[in-house]
């Protein structure tokens, strides 16, 4: 006789955990490193971080189950082009707690097991953000069917992984042999600063105009507009970063630069960050008024929070100005509070098991704003007039 062999469990509570659950990881985790410095208590920062690990262990077991058991679900993930990109958000999330665990985690730890992890997924956070970069905008643009009227700043999120990696990169510089390993991975992360500044100027004025010329975004995707702020913080922790590891990695006069770009790139890249903040809160506010309600979107407005505030401790290293560490200490509390909301929400909506249900009738990321769309203009001849008899 011969007995059927046992089936796995089709683990349905994760079939629409989708990679977007990543950004709680990366939320919690700026938390801990942003609150390093400054004056919070150092043993807070450290619980925090923990808790940022075990979200980290926690969703990769759940999202490896939902690529083992959904497999059809997972692929239509990477087709669609509103939860494509959320895959630079696992690359985020590796980096962020690797890099949590060398600010802060090393004192419950220890150093040496601290630089290990660090290194161990600061390298895999780097591999999947790299490869995020490339194969998301290739998806956009031979599988995936997108108008300009979709821009959403959720398109940022697979070319920002690369300028985490750039700016939490230096602190292991310290870590490696002198000489060639140093200068290599020092100028490797200022790489990665310059790839993805650049796609991210490419990308952003389609976000801005979509804006200006279409509207609000759907009131889901309001809070969105925070990940702006994501590379324009993150690349001035970065340069701040560069400045502070390259000394004795690079030559003098090379250095010396490092020392010149913290200042005259981070103040007003940090000015811009501050005008979209507003903008961005504006935006917040409004969709708030009229009825936005707690979605995973949410966790938007923690992380890029967090990039502007340790962008601001890094200035406030380089001018020496009391007004950069009041403008930490101001945002930083802005962070605390949004990553509270979040967190009790998100918690809530996993007791109901509203989180995890499948979507309703109206898609939440990167629909269209309700309504009929637009209608097309009647083709024209080629003498100029339209077919219909129009414009005589």
């Amino acid at each position: 006789m011969v007995t059927a062999a046992p089936t796995l469990p089709r683990a349905p509570a994760v079939r629409h955990l989708g990679p977007n659950w990543y950004a709680s990881v990366m939320g919690t985790a700026i938390v801990a490193t942003a609150g390093a410095g400054l004056p919070v208590p150092r043993p807070l920062c450290t619980a925090v971080w923990a808790l940022s690990a075990l979200l980290l262990a926690a969703l990769l077991a759940a999202r490896a189950l939902h690529w083992v058991h959904h497999r059809d679900q997972a692929r239509a993930h990477l087709m669609d082009p509103a939860t494509a990109p959320f895959y630079g958000c696992l690359a985020m999330a590796l980096l962020a707690v690797g890099g949590g665990a060398l600010a802060v985690g090393r004192d419950w730890i220890g150093i040496g097991a601290a630089v290990a992890l660090d290194v161990v997924l600061f390298t895999a956070g780097t591999a999947v953000g790299l490869a995020a970069a490339v194969t998301v905008p290739y998806l956009m643009a031979v599988r995936h069917r997108v108008e300009p009227r979709q821009a959403t700043p959720v398109w940022l999120l697979p070319l920002v992984a690369p300028m985490v990696s750039a700016a939490l990169g230096p602190s292991l510089v310290p870590y490696l042999p002198a000489g060639q390993a140093r200068t290599t991975l020092l100028l490797a992360c200022v790489a990665l600063f310059g790839l993805s500044l650049l796609a991210t100027l490419l990308m952003l004025p389609l976000v801005f105009a979509r804006l200006i010329t279409t509207g609000p975004l759907p009131l889901a995707l309001t809070p969105t507009l925070f990940l702006v702020l994501g590379p324009l913080g993150q690349s001035t922790t970065a340069v701040g970063n560069f400045a502070d590891h390259a000394p004795g990695v690079v030559p003098a006069p090379y250095s010396e630069g490092f020392d010149v770009l913290a200042v005259l790139y981070g103040v007003p890249v940090m000015g811009f960050a501050l005008l979209w903040l507003g903008l961005a809160t504006a935006h917040g506010v409004r969709a708030r008024r009229q009825g936005m309600r707690f979605a995973m979107t949410w966790w938007a407005f923690t992380f890029p929070v967090g990039t502007c505030v340790t962008g601001a401790e890094s200035l406030a290293r380089h001018t020496g100005l009391v007004v950069y560490d009041g403008l930490a200490a101001v945002l930083y509390a802005v962070l605390v509070t949004a990553w509270l909301t979040a967190t009790v929400c998100t918690a809530r909506g996993l007791r109901t098991g509203a989180l995890l249900a499948g979507p309703g009738p109206a898609r939440l990321s990167g629909a269209l704003p309700a309504g009929p769309r637009p209608a097309r203009p009647a083709p024209r001849s080629e003498t100029g007039r339209t077919r219909s008899g129009a414009g005589r």
